[in-house]
């Protein structure tokens, strides 16, 4: 399902190479663009298969996802700057899920517990043009060593629900970390830096969205 949005940064009428099309349902990552000026103008959530496949690695899966992602959305719009993005969570060569039951994000939680675990987002950008750029984007987060309380008032209060890891980083889960390396937009779920330089890389006027010239 598409989702347009009104109030856009560029209004119904730029023309559509300006068009900038958000391939997330995940409003921690329309938010982020926000942040830095950008409000896409239609979002066309992917729907597609998120399993890794035989041998996979956690930086592979999530570049392979970003990309496929980007690509499945691009018959389903008129022409446009396509954004999309997949976090994944390892620990290791593990890579933990989205949970989506209990006992998934209590596994989650138990395996990052006391541990420094790995967050790998990937971002894909396709131009109208055809053209395409992608990065891979790593940070690490450590947990400190959590109480079976803590854990269960995390579990009871269902933030958990859909998240890369079983956990949000900018919810209650904060109160978890001890350290970060890295980017943490990109732990929510969208590398602001990298996505704006690659944007702006294959011709997509980020800066100039914030008022400058034109």
């Amino acid at each position: 399902m598409s989702i347009p949005l009104p109030g856009s940064a560029h209004g119904g009428a730029s023309p559509l190479a300006a068009r900038l099309v958000l391939a997330s349902a995940s409003p921690r990552r329309l938010a982020l663009l926000q942040q830095i000026g950008l409000t896409p103008d239609e979002i066309v959530p992917a729907e597609m298969d998120e399993s890794a496949l035989r041998g996979e690695r956690p930086r592979q899966l999530a570049l392979r996802l970003a990309v496929e992602k980007g690509r499945s959305v691009v018959a389903r719009t008129a022409p446009a700057f396509i954004l999309s993005a997949d976090t994944v969570v390892a620990v290791g060569r593990r890579m933990l899920p989205k949970a989506e039951q209990e006992s998934e994000a209590r596994a989650c939680l138990s395996r990052l517990s006391g541990r420094s675990h790995d967050v790998l987002t990937a971002i894909s950008v396709q131009a109208p043009d055809g053209r395409s750029a992608q990065r891979v984007v790593e940070s690490r987060v450590t947990f400190k060593r959590l109480s079976h309380v803590e854990m269960e008032a995390y579990i009871a209060s269902g933030e958990w629900r859909g998240k890369a890891g079983g956990y949000a980083i900018q919810g209650f889960a904060a109160a978890f970390v001890s350290e970060i390396s890295g980017s943490y937009s990109a732990i929510v779920g969208l590398p602001l830096h990298e996505t704006a330089a690659l944007l702006e890389g294959l011709g997509y006027p980020v800066v100039r969205r914030w008022g400058g010239p034109a």
